[in-house]
């Protein structure tokens, strides 16, 4: 077993999916590589994130979709990158041995465009010293598997039940916002054995030159992050946590978080840790600041952990009948 470093401050330390973080935040995959690129920064700390998500990776090497790749817009960006990656095996042999275990826990992020492919990835993940596995079944800019599967419980279900009978590490399902009842699909993956979830992916979007006519993103159209989509994001968490508390699976909220106060809500609404990844872009120490924010808040109320902020949003009967009947 790795040793972990312990936290900066014990009140930020969760366990998740059976395994403890130093701080409840994630970098989420595709915003930081394979993780070596963000840990040589200058000023990282290793106690700044419970844990990397390393970039979506697939059965093959895939070359990723045509520029533009991105897009900035007024509140965020959108993405279309295709999942460029150079295949399992090359993360596997070439990229895992180089990353540092000893600093934060690394999970793979699996893709496919079949439900072997799921499975096959993650069981070379399994043999490895990989952490955990997340399952991206919401992908929205790529042209086959990915979104296409996340959409349909029945399908983001058996993609798991796959990926379930080849691993024994932890399973994280990454579910789409682009669907009509996250809630059912979030029950389908835990009863197919997902130990967590990570809500949500990016909101399928595009932009267009206006001047040609023709659509700006490559792939017509990308995945929409940043704080634009934070308010979606947060009540999807609210949704999700519904059903997931009845199993006590813990949820990684993710969606335009940039300040303490955003990270905030999503524990309160019931997320056990919250993913950073737009706002790296132009705040590569953020986590930090978020850190010492979110310690700042817990002194502040005279809570002992975050674990008692997870899921304490109060309603009252009223609001309780109004969230039910919409």
């Amino acid at each position: 077993m790795t040793a972990h470093p312990g936290p900066e401050n014990s009140k930020l330390s969760i366990n998740f999916c059976g395994m403890q973080f130093n701080s409840p935040i994630v970098l989420l995959s595709g915003c930081v590589g394979f993780g070596e690129e963000y840990t040589r920064v200058a000023g990282f700390s290793n106690a700044a994130a419970g844990a990397i998500v390393l970039k979506g990776t697939t059965l093959e090497p895939r070359l990723g979709n045509p520029p533009h790749r991105v897009w900035e817009t007024p509140m965020g960006m959108l993405n279309a990158i295709g999942l460029q990656n150079p295949g399992v095996d090359a993360v596997i042999a070439d990229i895992l041995p180089k990353l540092d275990f000893s600093e934060t826990r690394f999970i793979a992020n699996v893709c496919g465009s079949t439900i072997d492919d799921y499975a096959e990835v993650t069981r070379r993940f399994d043999d490895s010293p990989i952490d955990a596995i997340e399952i991206n079944i919401s992908c929205p800019n790529i042209k086959e598997g990915g979104v296409s599967f996340g959409n349909y419980p029945e399908m983001s279900a058996r993609v798991i039940a796959a990926c379930r009978t080849a691993t024994t590490k932890p399973i994280i399902a990454k579910l789409s916002p682009n669907q009509t009842d996250i809630q059912e699909n979030a029950r389908r993956c835990i009863e197919a054995g997902s130990d967590g979830l990570a809500v949500i992916n990016t909101i399928t979007g595009m932009a267009i030159d206006t001047e040609t006519r023709t659509p700006i993103i490559g792939n017509v159209q990308g995945g929409l992050s940043g704080p634009a989509i934070r308010p979606i994001a947060l009540l999807k968490v609210k949704q999700v946590y519904e059903v997931a508390a009845k199993h006590g699976i813990p949820i990684i909220g993710q969606g335009g978080i940039t300040t303490v106060n955003d990270a905030l809500e999503f524990i309160i609404a019931g997320s056990s840790t919250i993913g950073i990844g737009t706002a790296l872009f132009y705040d590569p120490l953020v986590c930090k600041t978020i850190n010492a924010g979110m310690v700042e808040y817990l002194d502040n109320h005279g809570s002992t952990g975050l674990d008692e902020l997870v899921g304490s949003l109060e309603l009252g009967r009223d609001m309780q009948d109004s969230a039910v009947s919409g």
